[in-house]
C-alpha cells in the first residue's frame, strides 16, 4: 500500500509543475508574439528606408556626362563655382530675373524669354528650372511664390 503523505508530495509536486508548465507556455507565447511583433516591424522599416532611399535618389539631382566623367548639369553655388558653368538657358533665366524690377512669378520670367505662357506645358519645365535654381542656391523663392536674386 501507498504511503499516503507520499502520494501528497507527489500530487502536489505535480501541480506545482503543471502551475510552472502553464506560466512556462504564456511566457514563451509572449515572446513570440513580441518576437513577430519584431519581425513585422523590421519588415515595415526596410520597406520604408527603400522608399526613403528612392525618394532621396530621385531627389539628387542627376548627373551629366562630361568626357565620360559625371558632372551635376546645375552645380550648386558656392565659392569658385561661376555662373557662366551653368547651362545656356539656366544663365538667360538668371539674367531675366536679374533685370526685372522685383520679385518675379515664372510667368513673368516666361514673359521676358519668349515662352509661349498661355500653354501650361511650357510653362511648367520654365517652373522647373526656376525651382531647380533656387535648390542649388543660385536664386531664391519668397513665401508668396516669387523668385529673385541671392544676395
Amino acid at each position: 500500500m501507498l504511503d499516503p503523505e507520499l502520494l501528497e508530495r507527489v500530487t502536489a509536486r505535480r501541480a506545482e509543475l503543471d502551475e510552472l508548465e502553464e506560466q512556462l507556455a504564456k511566457e514563451l507565447a509572449d515572446v513570440r508574439a513580441e518576437r513577430d511583433e519584431l519581425a513585422f516591424a523590421e519588415r515595415v522599416l526596410e520597406r520604408v528606408s527603400e522608399q526613403l532611399a528612392d525618394e532621396r535618389a530621385s531627389a539628387m539631382p542627376a548627373p551629366g556626362q562630361v568626357g565620360g566623367r559625371a558632372v551635376m548639369l546645375i552645380p550648386p553655388r558656392e565659392p569658385g563655382v561661376e555662373e557662366a558653368m551653368l547651362p545656356p538657358d539656366y544663365q538667360r533665366i538668371l539674367a531675366a530675373v536679374r533685370q526685372a524690377a522685383g520679385p518675379v512669378m515664372a510667368r513673368q520670367v516666361g514673359e521676358m524669354l519668349g515662352v509661349d505662357i498661355s500653354v501650361r506645358g511650357k510653362l511648367e519645365p520654365l517652373r522647373g528650372k526656376l525651382v531647380r535654381l533656387v535648390d542649388r542656391g543660385w536664386l531664391r523663392k519668397l513665401p508668396d511664390g516669387r523668385f529673385t536674386t541671392c544676395l
